[in-house]
Formats: structure tokens, sequence, C-alpha cells
């Protein structure tokens, strides 16, 4: 039986669901960020990402369970998607099929991603889903790779 992947706007009970995500020590390394005390990851949330009207985020709910997010922001004159699940949802084609549903809505073009170089996964993921590779970026003395999703041909 196929799971149920959706989108829908973040709820104020979906950040206690994303905090605890970002101290899983496996998805900390993985993504190699460092996991925010309480209230530093509610004021980023509250004012950064919900409080900003140029951010288009979206809860990703599997058979109506938070399981993490994706989000769109501006850097300068980019604009950058990145996401998060919970372990529990890794391998299992959540990531492939949230991140369709969000492409769809997210109609910005080009859209960048620089996931860490270590984070193999999150590298696939965007790879199949249209990113391509244009080179490596430094963040502090960690590289990441940048891959951007072009706009049509």
């Amino acid at each position: 039986m196929s799971e149920q992947v959706s989108l829908r706007d973040v709820r104020s009970d979906d950040l206690d669901v994303f905090l605890a995500q970002e101290h899983d020590p496996e998805a900390a390394r993985r993504s190699n960020f460092r996991p925010r005390e309480r209230e530093a990851f509610l004021t980023h949330w509250q004012t950064r990402v919900l409080g900003d009207p140029a951010v288009f985020v979206q809860a990703v709910t599997v058979d109506g369970v938070t399981a993490g997010n994706v989000v769109a922001w501006w850097e300068e004159d980019r604009r950058f998607i990145g996401y998060w699940l919970g372990r529990e949802y890794w391998g299992r084609g959540v990531g492939t099929r949230a991140l369709t549903l969000f492409l769809a809505r997210e109609t910005a073009r080009p859209l960048h991603a620089d996931p860490h170089a270590e984070n193999t996964g999150s590298v696939r993921l965007l790879e199949k889903a249209g990113f391509r590779r244009t080179g490596t970026v430094r963040h502090g003395e960690q590289e990441h790779i940048m891959l951007v999703l072009p706009a049509d041909d």
C-alpha cells in the first residue's frame, strides 16, 4: 500500500516536530547543520520563515502525519530551496514525491540548492528532480555542492 505524501501550510504545532528533526544526530551530521536551541529555532521560524512573505514554505505530511518541510527563499537575487525530513521517512520515496509537489507550486526558476557535499542522498534527490551541478561553494570550512534547476529552455 502506497503512502500518501502531501503538502500543506505549516501550523504552529509543526514547529515542535521540525525542532526534534533538527536535533536528530544523524540528520545534523548529514546536513552538517548545528541544531539550534529552542528559542533561537522558534525565533528563526517565526521571523525569517513564516514571517517573511517572500518565503514559501510547506509542511510535508505522510498519511496525515507531519514528516518535514520544504522551503524556498531569496538570497540576494537568487531563489534557494531547502528541505528537512524526519529520519524515519528517508529512503521511502517521500522526499522525491514531496519535492515534485513543491516544485509544481514554487515556479521561480532558476532555483538553487547547496547541500553539504557529503550529503549524497540530498544531492541525488535534487539531481533526480532536474537540478544540475554547477560547482561547489564553501560555507565556513565546509564544502557544499551548488545545484541549479534552470529556467525552461
